[in-house]
């Protein structure tokens, strides 16, 4: 068994080094993965051998954005819960550091270290966790084996396994098995997730359904910006306001080409646009001026009094998405038009916002399947697949032309969020019984 692990360490070793030009440049030309690198091979910060040893310590660990804004309201019930409880939240992405840095206070956020042996045992020495939970699917080898030999229990919760990976999962289930047999709990979004872990290694008897968590996220506070554009907008009489959220390349194309269809018959009308990742503002404004009949200015750059109407605003900042959906006529989930795996519908649907995302929707399953059960998402094509002509155009002027129908769909988005509520409480349930 651990002639496994040594030849799953060597081989990530071979794989990081010759990655490695990769990192070099994503840091040199983007500035990713420069912060925090001495936390993920090991340093373990200041701030957490400072978080007051001989307390009950529980260790969260969150990727990115997403995985932050699904575990928020099950911190804080745990938290309540368990008031003497030092609540540690790791993630991987920078993004996700912020969010999370934010939501539940610095000196309790860390970078999650690399999968390695001397950058993993540091982290376990200092906090020594009797709790270890783990968001969605990372089935990291040495962590795990190392989290479960020091005496940790260890939960998966919102667990899910994507359409992309099962596959590959299944296919070394043999290798799997050992891995996941560390794991004392997995929380699964549905049913079929909970065949899927079991299908690749899960034991059977360790899976339990509670639902997905991101349902119970709490509504986006209302940014002070979302507010000032709310009003800027009414000022100018923008109509429609089309918000396209976390959009990736490939994407913002076809939605520019659809915006100038739109703006020609609604000379008012307003795109928000707000790419996925950071590092891709700069691409996404050459991009746009590109489009020389189509005005269009940046949220950082945005004058005090410009009339924002008959152009697209693109939102180069982060954390205000979320609330900014709130003055939308209508949303598009971006990831989904280019197969990318699309991203959370569940945050215009808190405005009641009539959603449209593309045919690409794999990372968000079971949610979408909720949704469309319910006749509350509408899937469009911006490109033409499997003899499908794309609808992208005619999808966004027929929403906008029939209020009625718009006003349904976004309702019956906030109606169906709403219903599917309570994972947080079955989530936090099954891990007080766990310990």
């Amino acid at each position: 068994m651990l002639a496994m692990y040594f030849l799953y360490s060597i081989a990530l070793t071979v794989v990081l080094g010759l990655s490695t030009p990769w990192w070099l440049w994503s840091m040199l030309r983007h500035g990713k993965y420069r912060t925090g690198l001495r936390e993920r091979f090991g340093g373990v910060p200041e701030r957490l051998l400072k978080s007051g040893h001989g307390s009950p310590c529980v260790w969260v660990h969150a990727v990115s954005v997403g995985e932050v804004l699904a575990v928020t309201e099950l911190v804080q019930t745990l938290q309540q819960q368990w008031p003497r409880a030092r609540i540690m939240v790791s993630t991987t992405t920078d993004t996700g550091q912020m969010l999370a840095g934010h939501r539940f206070g610095e000196k309790n956020v860390f970078y999650f270290p690399l999968d390695f042996a001397f950058a993993i045992r540091p982290y376990l020495r200092a906090l020594q966790p009797d709790l270890v939970i783990i968001a969605e699917t990372e089935f990291w080898p040495n962590f795990l084996r190392l989290a479960h030999a020091s005496g940790a229990r260890i939960a998966v919760v919102n667990a899910r396994i994507s359409d992309r990976s099962f596959p590959r999962y299944r296919r070394f289930r043999g290798l799997l098995r050992p891995v996941l047999s560390a794991v004392d709990l997995f929380l699964a979004q549905g049913q079929e997730d909970a065949r899927r872990l079991i299908a690749i290694g899960a034991m059977a008897e360790r899976v339990r359904v509670a639902g997905n968590l991101k349902f119970d996220v709490a509504p986006p506070s209302q940014a002070p910006f979302a507010a000032e554009l709310k009003r800027r907008l009414e000022q100018a009489s923008a109509f429609p306001v089309l918000v396209c959220g976390s959009t990736v390349e490939e994407e913002e194309l076809p939605l520019l080409a659809s915006f100038q269809v739109l703006v020609e018959k609604y000379p008012q009308a307003v795109m928000v646009l707000a790419p996925r990742h950071p590092e891709r503002f700069e691409e996404v404004e050459r991009l746009l001026k590109a489009f020389t009949r189509i005005r269009c200015w940046r949220r950082s750059q945005l004058p005090p009094e410009e009339v924002l109407a008959g152009g697209v605003l693109l939102l180069d900042t982060i954390g205000e998405l979320a609330s900014v959906y709130s003055v939308a006529t209508l949303a598009l989930v971006g990831g989904s038009l280019a197969p990318r795996g699309g991203h959370n519908i569940l945050e215009p649907a808190f405005f009641d916002v009539p959603i449209l995302v593309g045919p690409h929707t794999e990372n968000f399953r079971d949610i979408l399947s909720i949704f469309r059960a319910q006749d509350a998402v509408r899937v469009v094509h911006a490109f033409r697949e499997n003899g499908r002509k794309g609808d992208l155009t005619d999808s966004i002027l027929a929403l906008i032309e029939d209020r009625g129908e718009r006003e349904r769909l976004g309702r019956s988005a906030g109606e169906t969020l709403r219903s599917h509520a309570g994972a947080t409480v079955r989530t936090a349930q099954e891990l007080a019984r766990l310990l």
